[in-house]
């Protein structure tokens, strides 16, 4: 396992080349999550459903191609699988540009691109989170994580109001060019990384055929539905996303179309609210050691459903300020919760888990908690449509309020310090039993 520099990994060249990438990526991704649903709204004149069914296609791969997308991982050198990645998320982007610019535009196509972007993200992001292991030791990985939230944070203030900026001065098509920019920044960094990583460990005798993806996807099943602290970790944040999905769907259509909000309010709104994340990537550290890492991840679970509840209720013809206020109040909220919970949850999968399971492991709990986010959306968009778009955000905020339950009512709660590192040797068999490997 790579160690980390004595005197810090912020300044070792290979993280900081890794959290440089991360950074100029989740900026142009904020501008994109804002640009694309407004392509959407505003060009396209998509209907409530037809602009849910974005979350319901850029999500749709993680539970297609979650699982073999972690077998794909274990086998391979995880850098240059973020590398090809970033470089494909770059040219399918770029085509939404093109297309306004030619006149050929169609909501088809934003669907065929973000289902694209979504295959290529979930190699990605099964890679990267399998990938900071190797860059920093086992007991410093609760704070990369955060440093790397610091980025997601400091982009969801910057990104969404540079998008409202960019969707009012240049058109919402053209803004997502600077995501299709970010990807190839992001890929120039990887590519800067000269820290030599690991090879991939060889599951069978020389000569020999390997296990099978079919028994190597039901390992990583095995070992998150065997643990204690995995599957639990895993039925709150899917319950949290799918009912989140179902909310955030129609939050755009809800926004524009009944309170009347323009993109340069919303992005402001957004901007704002996003200052929590930034305040809970630098308290993420702090809260867990004060109240533990599973108290912790008890407390910021299932809170933004609280917040969605008084953006749910506020009367069509609210002023302006006000709605920006409540918009902002959701997403600061949120953003403090949802950060500190995912350092905390991250950081123990992270170390409770062998290297040689890391990207199963991390690609059937993306499989379970991200593969909600399609239904969801299917879900947000069939609601609005039928109950309307005020009632599904209600219906959503309901259904996040009880993510808390699993872990409420498991082993988590009980975890004070990050576990130490497992036995790699016992635990590569993906036998573990319920809490086998939490000391």
């Amino acid at each position: 396992m790579a160690q980390a520099h004595r005197g810090g990994f912020g300044s070792e060249p290979s993280f900081a080349r890794l959290w440089t990438a991360e950074t100029i990526s989740q900026l142009g991704t904020q501008v994109s999550e804002l640009a694309i649903p407004f392509v959407a709204i505003e060009i396209l004149q998509a209907s409530i459903f037809q602009v849910a069914l974005l979350n319901v296609v850029d999500f749709l791969p993680f539970l297609l191609i979650g699982l073999p997308a972690g077998v794909w991982v274990d086998r391979l050198r995880r850098r240059p699988v973020m590398i090809a990645g970033d470089l494909g998320r770059a040219v399918a982007l770029a085509t939404i540009p093109v297309a306004f610019l030619l006149g050929v535009l169609t909501i088809v196509q934003i669907y065929v691109v973000g289902f694209i972007v979504g295959v290529l993200t979930v190699f990605f992001d099964v890679a990267y989170q399998s990938y900071l292991p190797s860059v920093v030791a086992r007991d410093q990985l609760q704070e990369g994580n955060a440093k790397l939230e610091i980025s997601r944070a400091g982009a969801f203030v910057v990104g969404p109001g540079l998008a409202g900026v960019l969707i009012g001065v240049l058109r919402a098509p053209l803004a997502v060019a600077l995501d299709a920019l970010s990807f190839l920044g992001s890929a120039l960094f990887l590519l800067l990384i000269r820290r030599p990583e690991p090879a991939p460990e060889v599951h069978r005798e020389k000569g020999q055929p390997g296990p099978g993806m079919r028994r190597e996807m039901a390992e990583g099943l095995r070992y998150v539905l065997g643990h204690a602290y995995l599957k639990n970790i895993a039925a709150c944040t899917a319950t949290a996303n799918l009912s989140g999905t179902i909310a955030t769907s129609v939050m755009l259509v809800y926004a524009v179309r009944e309170l009347g909000m323009m993109a340069q309010a919303i992005g402001l709104a957004f901007s704002i609210g996003a200052t929590g994340a930034l305040l809970g990537a630098f308290l993420a550290n702090r809260v867990s050691t004060r109240l533990g890492v599973g108290p912790t991840i008890i407390a910021f679970a299932g809170v933004g459903g609280l917040v969605l509840l008084p953006l749910a209720l506020v009367p069509a013809g609210t002023s302006m300020p006000v709605l920006v206020a409540l918009v902002a109040l959701f997403g600061f909220v949120t953003g403090v919760s949802t950060v500190v919970y995912n350092v905390a949850q991250v950081s123990l999968r992270q170390a409770i888990t062998p290297t040689q399971m890391q990207g199963r492991m991390n690609a059937t709990m993306r499989w379970f908690v991200w593969g909600t986010i399609p239904i969801g959306g299917l879900l947000g968009g069939v609601l609005g449509s039928v109950l309307g778009v005020r009632e599904a955000i209600l219906i959503g905020a309901l259904g996040e309020m009880a993510s808390i339950l699993p872990v409420l009512f498991s082993p988590v709660r009980a975890i004070r310090e990050m576990p130490a590192p497992v036995d790699e040797a016992a635990a590569s068999s993906a036998k573990t039993s319920e809490g086998d490997s939490s000391t």
